[in-house]
């Protein structure tokens, strides 16, 4: 699941309120913890569900039937547990045959508990019919920051009277999908399925799976059935149904399928055209083709969450569906890529527990970070490692930060954060530098292919890379997956006699862990880089090279993967000749950082480079950080900022060079904010009016009351933003 990171503020202060706890946890006694989390035991194994179901708009409800087929995991058994949520039971049944032997069964309204005919083998398989309904709307059901409600199953405007679709969708993960059937709702279980809708004939449905019937009812109604013939968890199940236009595309043989909206249906390719290209290239790079039959994207309203990889069927939030104009300015290329990576780890392998939840998150996170290399090259690759970094240390604190194999928590839903996701997603990025790619990616096709259709936790994952490498990843693993934190270096450079020193000291809060670190250092001297290697393993520590002389520039962590931060003793001159001369993404947004608060003029120039960098966010905080009170700077600036609001590829860069001219007060750039506004942008419409009411408010009111009724609906939000 992506949760976008539109909820990244919300991410940072759960994950420092964790930060805060850890600290105060340090001085407490082990049984005062949160409880430890073991993986559910296995009594009974899932391995088929059978679904006919049907939905009362009215009520609310769904009327469900259910075949389900166990087996015992290991020993015999007479009893069956299954989590059910809020339901009502009108018959429970053992299948023997065709008929159904009615057994006992008692029920707390969250877990139903069966007493078989018999004690059962775990070579036999047997069969509990179900007859039930569900009931979401009244669940009490307890949401997180990530995922904002869990009662499964959903009915958007249900009576038709909203200004929206009608639509009903379910949302499993964490363990909602037992609100809408009963099921053994852990991620440790797998099952085949097969699900029959009865829906209204108007409407279009989809599931896990392949259509493989549509029956048309004599009441107006028609039911379809989706069928998945290789297991999958529970909490991967979906369902939607709604008025969708489907948009048929193709990988390698596999239908893959866009459903929209109808208003939105014309931009289907523009919105998911990457879709069959992102699955060759993963499929390609971890050497296991795309497992499922086909793969389908919804767009669904007043989604819960930001995304969801269902199995061969992600549901998407609204935010997704845009007309060829909001594509202008945005796009959901990011959360596109990170739930088809979902496709390989977190529904082929399954992380087996919410403990080991970094083995679906921060793998989908990492596949997005490829995905932009492969797509855009290493600067984008790097832009993307660089924002799960940022993302990660706003909610850390000192270091201090929750463990990413988490095993002590107070809810399951406290492990989907900045800690799963962007962290771990780096971690994974700087074991793959030190391991190098082409052992890398043999290890996670050794991970896939060993648990392929099973679960998974992070043992197995270093016991395949070791298997693969035949070196020992413990020490890895223990640093960074099983003790929390993150080192913060304090750097100091110097250099006497042929002699560059490097003084390094670990300043994080004595609470945390000792980091042992291996890293790259560049030295550049007299347009030449020498590179050394260097390994961080205590409190402080000093190094020292042969260098002939001063060097111009220490890049510390050449190869930028520290999970951490670096204090170095900059100045200005440095920072200008790393963005010139070392530019890496890390190197020049950290200079144009520095330009942003540093009003010199030597930080100037970073900030007149930087309208010319190739990374739209650089060229906008480039404009951001020019300082045109300076006369100077100005006289630079001016032809590159207006040919930037002119022309830039960008739409959001462009709105940043309008509104920095309009903000000098020189009235010669009105008509260019005129211009602004019979663009087709709506970022650059609103910054042309937010430039003119800085000139005048009449005019700025005239702008805006001559937009027609859309534009201004998405003029006026952004305005109050800029």
């Amino acid at each position: 699941m992506n949760k976008l990171f539109l909820k990244c503020t919300v991410f940072s202060f759960i994950a420092l309120v964790s930060v805060e706890m850890s600290a105060q946890n340090a001085n407490k006694n082990t049984d005062e913890l949160a409880a430890y989390r073991v993986t559910a035991q296995k009594v009974n194994d899932l391995v088929n569900t059978k679904l006919e179901v049907s939905f009362d708009y009215g009520k609310r409800y769904l009327y469900g039937k259910e075949w389900l087929t166990l087996t015992p995991h290991f020993y015999e058994t007479d009893t069956l547990t299954l989590d059910a949520k809020g339901m009502d039971f009108k018959e429970i049944a053992i299948m023997e045959g065709t008929k159904k032997v009615p057994l006992k069964y008692t029920y707390d309204t969250e877990q139903l508990f069966i007493t078989l005919n018999r004690k059962y083998k775990n070579t036999e398989k047997y069969t509990i019919y179900i007859d039930y309904t569900a009931k979401p709307n009244e669940l009490k059901a307890k949401g997180s920051a990530a995922i904002t409600d869990a009662k499964g199953l959903y009915f958007i405007n249900p009576d038709g009277k909203e200004d929206k679709p009608i639509e009903i969708w379910t949302q499993g993960e964490t363990e909602a999908s037992s609100a809408w059937f009963p099921t053994i709702d852990k991620p440790n279980q797998k099952t085949t399925s097969e699900i029959s809708m009865t829906v209204d004939a108007k409407y279009v449905t989809l599931s896990n799976g392949k259509l493989v019937a549509q029956k048309a009812n004599k009441n107006g109604t028609r039911t379809d059935t989706w069928k998945m013939d290789v297991p999958n968890a529970p909490y991967l199940f979906m369902m939607a149904v709604g008025d969708f236009k489907i948009f048929k595309d193709s990988y390698n043989g596999k239908e893959v399928s866009y459903y929209l909206e109808p208003k939105y249906a014309p931009y289907a390719k523009q919105i998911f055209g990457k879709t069959p290209d992102m699955m060759n290239f993963y499929s390609k790079m971890l050497g296991v083709e795309y497992p499922w039959v086909k793969y389908a994207q919804i767009v669904a309203r007043d989604y819960v969450s930001g995304a969801m990889e269902n199995t061969s069927a992600t549901l998407h939030g609204e935010y997704v569906q845009k007309t060829e104009r909001e594509l202008l300015d945005d796009n959901g290329e990011s959360t596109i890529a990170h739930e088809l990576f979902h496709q390989w780890f977190g529904d082929y392998v399954t992380a087996e527990s919410w403990s080991n939840l970094t083995m679906n998150e921060s793998f989908a996170t990492f596949g997005e970070v490829l995905w932009h290399g492969h797509d855009a090259g290493q600067d984008a690759e790097d832009r993307s490692r660089y924002e799960k970094l940022q993302n990660y240390l706003g909610s850390s604190k000192n270091g201090m930060s929750p463990v990413l194999a988490r095993f002590h928590y107070n809810d399951k839903e406290d492990m989907f954060d900045n800690i799963s996701y962007s962290k771990g997603s780096i971690i994974l990025y700087a074991i793959k530098n030190q391991m190098g790619d082409e052992a890398f990616f043999k290890s996670l096709n050794r991970y896939l292919t060993t648990n392929a259709f099973k679960s998974g936790e992070t043992h197995q994952l270093r016991l395949a890379m070791e298997d693969v490498t035949g070196i020992d990843w413990s020490p890895y693993f223990n640093q960074w997956y099983y003790q929390g934190g993150n080192p913060i270096l304090e750097i100091k450079y110097g250099y006497a006699n042929g002699k560059a020193t490097i003084s390094v000291k670990q300043t994080q809060d004595s609470s945390v862990q000792l980091f042992s670190l291996p890293l790259k250092v560049d030295f550049y001297v007299n347009g030449n880089k020498i590179r050394k290697n260097i390994l961080i393993e205590n409190r402080e520590q000093n190094f020292s090279f042969d260098v002939p002389v001063k060097p111009d520039f220490v890049d510390m962590d050449a190869d930028k993967i520290l999970v951490g931060q670096i204090i170095e003793n900059k100045k200005a001159e440095d920072y200008l000749y790393q963005y010139k001369n070392a530019p890496s993404y890390f190197n020049r947004i950290e200079a144009i950082k520095f330009a942003l608060k540093d009003k010199s003029h030597t930080a100037q120039l970073i900030a007149l480079a930087g309208l010319g960098d190739q990374q739209d966010d650089l060229r906008t905080l480039s404009v951001k950080g020019l300082d045109l009170n300076d006369s100077q700077t100005k006289d630079a600036a001016f032809k590159s900022l207006l040919g930037i609001a002119k022309n830039d590829k960008n739409t959001t860069v462009r709105a940043a060079a309008i509104l920095k001219l309009a903000s000098t007060g020189d009235t010669a750039y009105k008509e260019l904010m005129n211009e602004s506004i019979k663009e087709q942008s709506y970022k650059v419409i609103a910054a042309g009016i937010s430039g003119l009411f800085k000139f005048s408010a009449e005019e700025g009111n005239k702008a805006l009351a001559s937009l027609d009724d859309d534009t201004k609906k998405h003029v006026t939000p952004l305005m109050k933003k800029m």
